[in-house]
């Protein structure tokens, strides 16, 4: 396998990625039967759309791609740009499950809610970390140092571009994950709302200290 530029004919099979692994790592098909593109939405369509120079996929031997990763720069400036050109079309096309009690949500009304509420990092963090990211593999690109892979090509590029900081969320109990990213120089991200999914933070160290 390796490690290549995203390429907009790519969308659709990172969505589907993202699909099939939603689920702490798992199939989330059937988690999202009326809606199965609301994952990508949330978790990569914006990103792939308006800052594609910082979106790498992982590609088997077959040319297909096995996985991805994707980050935004300045997530502020992110923030503003999907208000602006991507959250409006898709609060067009989902509908808002307000007549449901957000306790009673499935899976799938907790991501149309969130096309329309969308969940945004408070100041405290994005001081410290103005960039994210998300990832996901498949299964057989797991555990087999791809991820690793992917995310240090992504920390250098954000780092290239003048990043100091990064953070991404991890779905509560997804211990595997927590390992990795703790492995990976993550910790976690402390006082912040317990609805939240945990977030984890890593700084970049300063462009000199890199250098030397």
């Amino acid at each position: 396998m390796k490690i290549r530029p995203f390429r907009p004919d790519d969308t659709d099979e990172l969505y589907e990625i993202c699909l099939r692994t939603v689920d702490a790592g798992n199939d989330g098909t059937l988690l999202y039967p009326a809606y199965p593109d609301l994952p990508g939405h949330l978790a990569l369509g914006a990103n792939l759309i308006l800052e594609p120079e910082f979106a790498f996929v992982l590609q088997d031997a077959a040319g297909a791609p096995a996985g991805y990763v994707v980050g935004a720069l300045d997530t502020r400036a992110f923030y503003k740009k999907c208000e602006q050109l991507w959250w409006p079309p898709l609060r067009e096309r989902y509908p808002d499950p307000v007549d449901v009690p957000a306790e009673h949500h499935t899976p799938e009304q907790r991501l149309l809610h969130a096309i329309h509420q969308p969940v945004l990092a408070p100041d405290a963090v994005l001081d410290v970390y103005p960039s994210h990211l998300h990832i996901n593999l498949m299964p057989p690109a797991q555990r087999r140092g791809y991820g690793k892979l992917l995310l240090n090509t992504l920390f250098a590029a954000l780092q290239d571009a003048g990043s100091t900081g990064i953070f991404l969320g991890v779905q509560p109990g997804n211990t595997r994950a927590m390992g990795f990213y703790h492995r990976m120089g993550f910790d976690e991200i402390p006082n912040l709302p317990p609805s939240w999914s945990t977030r984890l933070g890593k700084a970049f160290p300063p462009a000199d200290a890199a250098d030397g």
